[in-house]
């Protein structure tokens, strides 16, 4: 089954979630603030997506507001720990199917694409 990642009340998260149930694609809703993931699968993600780097929104309020140190994490460790206190950093949705393929945002193009869908 799919799981997507994000917020209840994010925009691009509720037109990924429509979209699944348009085309009828079995998935999963997991609240990055009620579930935070734990810092195992904040590495993997990472090393999935290109690094910490690009796993994170630098365009969202929460970044722009994080005071400078914290805008530039220095280890593994500094990531997950930012990532885990904010986890809204995370870009959204993230979604992952049962085959581990991982992907961040959302489109309709890049989602027929990626479900098969057309």
């Amino acid at each position: 089954m799919t799981t997507l990642y994000g917020l209840k009340n994010c925009d691009t998260c509720k037109k990924a979630s429509k979209w699944l149930d348009r085309f009828g694609v079995a998935y999963t809703f997991v609240d990055y603030r009620e579930h935070k993931p734990s810092p195992e699968t904040l590495l993997e993600w990472a090393g999935k997506v290109g690094g910490f780097e690009a796993l994170v929104n630098k365009s969202s309020t929460t970044w722009r507001q994080l005071p400078d140190a914290r805008r530039a994490p220095g280890s593994e460790a500094e990531w997950k720990l930012l990532l885990r206190e904010y986890p809204q950093l995370i870009r959204r949705p993230l979604v992952v199917t049962d085959d581990g393929a991982l992907s961040q945002g959302f489109s309709d193009n890049g989602f027929k694409q990626r479900f098969g869908v057309g």
